[in-house]
């Protein structure tokens, strides 16, 4: 049996790496740089890092600094009618998924025709896009290297993706330094994130060894130094592992792609705007618990690679991992979705929405029903 793997960013990786920023601009011979980031990234200081490192290049800046946590289309068509007046040849992304995701889809309007929603969906980009170079401050998207860029569209109020590998960032300067600043609650929440995003490829039924590798691989790394980070900022060992980690996951889950959890989720972000990454966690354990019957090997696995102490009676060791993350979102304060403004009385229109994501479609467990994402929202409220 053949496996496609797919990777394409060139990856500068370690503290100090922003200083990179000045030799891959001039490498692409670019002249007019759209830099694009959020009030946060603004307010921490790391934009005027960046862009002090920009300047050393000698090209013109064009500023677009209004990212928003679930970016929509109308933010990038506004964005992308500037880029094209200043006659942008490339973009320098700072943030996390929602700044890279953002420049990611502008992108894609500078060389192709009509709105982003005409590119939703998988290899429906029909033009290779400029230049860009991400640089992550947080670690849970891995949004710097995959083919993904995930918006919301206002008037369908959906949440979608585009997934094209024409859209992956060309270069990564993941510097850890930049991930410092995150509060506790960002930490968790993206750190969470990342640790969905290992365990949805891993058992995702488009996963290959390839993928497999990069999915286990990632976890370890995550599982094992998320508290670490989440409980001391400072520590930049845990901060370059979560870094590290994202990135390897990244690796995996851009190849196998994701399933119920981010099905919910998305679904949740578009009707009441919740964060990605705490949107993941509230549910990620009990749709694992609810998948576990479908691949009780891989959850077992999953289990034994976080040194959890199987049984050998898969019918006990397939839950572990998820009564795990029910203790791990608990130590790192994930809300609950009644804790994140969520009702009962919503329940039944989220379902329905969930069963019209085509992210389920990867999902180990097929044939999910109404009753059975109700089931599941319960559990997380």
């Amino acid at each position: 049996m053949n496996y496609n793997f797919f990777v394409k960013s060139n990856i500068t990786f370690g503290r100090g790496a922003v200083e990179k920023l000045p030799e891959l601009l001039k490498s692409y011979k670019l002249k007019n740089v759209m830099i694009v980031y959020d009030s946060g990234v603004k307010a921490a200081g790391i934009a005027g890092k960046v862009l002090e490192q920009a300047e050393k290049a000698g090209v013109n800046i064009t500023i677009f600094d209004g990212v928003i946590p679930n970016p929509t289309n109308e933010i990038v068509e506004r964005a992308a009618v500037t880029a094209k007046e200043a006659e942008i040849d490339g973009f320098v992304a700072v943030g996390g998924g929602s700044s890279i995701d953002t420049a990611k889809a502008i992108n894609v309007l500078m060389t192709n025709p009509g709105k982003i929603s005409d590119y939703a969906g998988m290899d429906m980009v029909k033009n290779p896009c400029l230049p860009l170079i991400a640089i992550p401050t947080t670690a849970g998207t891995s949004s710097e290297i995959t083919n993904v860029s995930a918006l919301i569209d206002t008037e369908k109020v959906i949440k979608y993706v585009v997934i094209d590998n024409k859209i992956v960032a060309s270069d990564v300067i993941a510097d850890p330094e930049f991930t410092r600043t995150a509060p506790p609650g960002v930490t968790a929440a993206t750190g969470m994130d990342a640790i969905t995003h290992a365990v949805e490829s891993y058992i995702s039924n488009m996963a290959t060894p390839l993928s497999e590798y990069h999915s286990l691989k990632g976890l370890q790394i995550l599982y094992k130094n998320v508290e670490k980070a989440v409980k001391n900022g400072s520590d930049m060992e845990a901060r370059e592992q979560m870094m590290l980690g994202c990135i390897i996951t990244g690796f995996g889950f851009s190849n196998a792609n994701l399933g119920l959890v981010h099905g919910i989720a998305h679904t949740l972000s578009a009707h009441f705007g919740l964060a990605h990454g705490m949107a993941n966690a509230a549910v990620l354990p009990y749709v694992m618990e609810y998948n576990a019957k479908s691949c009780p090997e891989k959850m077992t696995e999953l289990a034994k690679a976080i040194g959890l102490p199987v049984t050998g009676n898969m019918d006990e060791d397939k839950y572990l991992l998820a009564n795990e993350l029910k203790m791990l979102t608990g130590k790192l304060g994930i809300r609950t979705l009644s804790e994140q403004g969520i009702q009962k009385k919503d329940f039944d229109m989220l379902a329905e929405d969930v069963l019209k994501e085509p992210v389920l479609g990867f999902n180990p467990r097929q044939n999910i029903t109404k009753e059975d994402v109700t089931a599941i929202l319960e559990k997380a409220f």
